[in-house]
């Protein structure tokens, strides 16, 4: 089976070392062996393993949802079943997540249309609006992210 050196993996990998440094930190990618000199040896399942987690990363999942993901896979008992709940949740979070962008979509074409361009900047509808919301906010005590 071929080794590979973690620059190796981090290539055919399409990341950098570090990423690949951190996967292990996080438990996500095991413990290479070391050949005599010290240096990391990865096999091309390594590879497939770097490619899962950037893939499920870019279906909006997160090193811990994705870590459950591949922890099920290990689970005796396991079923697809399992693995459909967890993208359903991530469905529900999505769409919950484009409700909220089309709601500030929505805010900052508003917000635009309301927009003199040639009034003077102390008059920007844009900047007193955020200003005023900032404002109540705060005599509210309200802490949005």
């Amino acid at each position: 089976m071929e080794k590979l050196l973690i620059g190796q993996l981090a290539k055919k990998a399409c990341v950098n070392t570090e990423t690949i440094r951190f996967y292990e930190r996080r438990g996500l990618l095991a413990k290479p062996l070391r050949n005599k000199s010290g240096h990391r040896q990865y096999t091309l399942n390594d590879v497939v393993r770097v490619r899962f987690i950037k893939r499920a990363q870019a279906l909006g999942f997160s090193l811990k949802e994705i870590e459950d993901l591949l922890s099920i896979r290990m689970k005796s008992g396991a079923t697809c079943g399992d693995v459909k709940n967890r993208v359903e949740d991530k469905i529900s979070a999505v769409k919950e997540k484009i409700k909220a962008l089309k709601q500030i979509n929505a805010a900052l074409k508003n917000m635009s249309q309301q927009c003199m361009i040639n009034s003077p900047i102390g008059n920007c509808s844009f900047l007193e609006s955020l200003e005023a919301q900032s404002a109540k906010e705060a005599q509210n005590g309200n802490h949005k992210k």
